[in-house]
């Protein structure tokens, strides 16, 4: 096709880039969405997290150039600003660029961060979603995360605040709500504090409880007890594979 052959919206896409923020899902290839392998396979340029990585990036392109720009606890890692501006200047040099994030791209993946940069400097962009890591469990453990008039809500929170520790503005009553299905990403560090916040706020120390580690990879490991008792233990240490707890009634049947 030539230049001349193509739409207007296409031809700014070429001549400044496109990112597309994917969705990698929890770690399986074989959990990929149809889109993210189609995009994967044509992109010139990835920058991907460190969940992200392994066998997902054998989906891209042979040539495509792979940038790792993961943050994980304790290494050296880009700061944020510095992954926006790798995005731009990626897409203003006129690249096919994908952004893959582990999981969801929007479930606390400092997306929205992302976005503003690529709006700023006047680049298109898609969202593509994946597979969140909090599903991927559940449907592990062989349980749902609903119930008709047992859990009737689900609800996700962060357990890692900009500072590394538990985030200061948590809705307790909310969390400590016995008839929700609650989902704590990025645990490990802090869900001592929350459980003993938990219990203050009136649920149960023997609410049923997993903790759910390396979801969907071969070295994947599901733990179930009751919020005391992984406090517990994530009190005591432990690996450092990624990790959430997901408590409530439903968790009852793991």
């Amino acid at each position: 096709m030539c230049s001349s052959d193509l739409l207007p919206h296409d031809r700014e896409r070429i001549v400044k880039g496109f990112v597309s923020f994917v969705g990698a899902g929890p770690g399986d290839p074989e959990l990929l969405t149809l889109k993210a392998v189609s995009r994967l396979e044509t992109a010139q340029v990835v920058l991907f997290d460190d969940l992200a990585a392994g066998p997902i990036l054998a989906r891209a392109r042979d040539d495509a150039e792979l940038v790792a720009v993961g943050k994980r606890a304790g290494r050296p890692s880009p700061s944020q600003a510095e992954v926006s501006r790798l995005l731009v200047d990626h897409a203003l040099a006129g690249k096919h660029v994908i952004r893959l994030k582990s999981g969801d791209a929007g479930l606390f993946g400092r997306l929205e961060e992302e976005i503003e940069a690529l709006r700023h400097a006047g680049i298109s962009f898609e969202i593509i979603p994946g597979v969140s890591s909090a599903t991927a469990a559940a449907a592990a453990a062989a349980i749902p995360l609903t119930r008709r008039e047992h859990a009737r809500r689900v609800q996700f929170v962060t357990g890692h605040g900009k500072t590394g520790t538990l985030p200061e503005d948590l809705n307790l009553s909310a969390l400590a709500d016995p008839c929700a299905t609650t989902v704590v990403f990025m645990p490990k560090r802090t869900f001592p504090a929350l459980a003993a916040q938990l219990v203050a706020a009136g649920l149960a120390d023997d609410t049923a409880a997993l903790l759910a580690e390396n979801i969907s990879r071969p070295d994947q490991r599901l733990t179930r007890s009751t919020i005391a008792g992984l406090a517990r233990s994530l009190a005591d240490g432990g690996s450092d594979a990624t990790a959430l707890v997901i408590y409530g009634p439903m968790m009852e049947e793991a």
